[in-house]
């Protein structure tokens, strides 16, 4: 399986990214062994992952993604209005 998930990093910045293993890539990135842009900015909460299939439909989304605004991907999240996770992102 392939994933594509959004994190949440200690600036309330969103980083999106690709892996085969969710469990693996969220552990390389809060040990400081992921992207450099999060290992600045860590820690970070993961907030949203896709499942895909197919690697080529899993790269094209996380792609899609990438290309969002802040405001779209938080749009897309769809967190619940007055949570946590909204209160972060400064949603509702």
């Amino acid at each position: 399986m392939y994933y594509i998930y959004i994190l949440l990093c200690k600036d309330n910045s969103l980083y999106t990214g690709f892996t085969t293993d969710i469990a693996k890539r969220l552990e390389d990135h809060r040990s400081g062994r992921g992207s450099k842009y999060v290992r600045s900015r860590l820690p970070v909460k993961l907030i949203y992952s896709e499942r895909f299939r197919s690697k080529s439909r899993a790269m094209k989304r996380e792609a899609q993604i990438k290309g969002w605004r802040r405001e779209d991907k938080i749009e897309n999240i769809q967190p619940k209005a007055g949570s946590p996770l909204a209160k972060k992102l400064k949603v509702g």
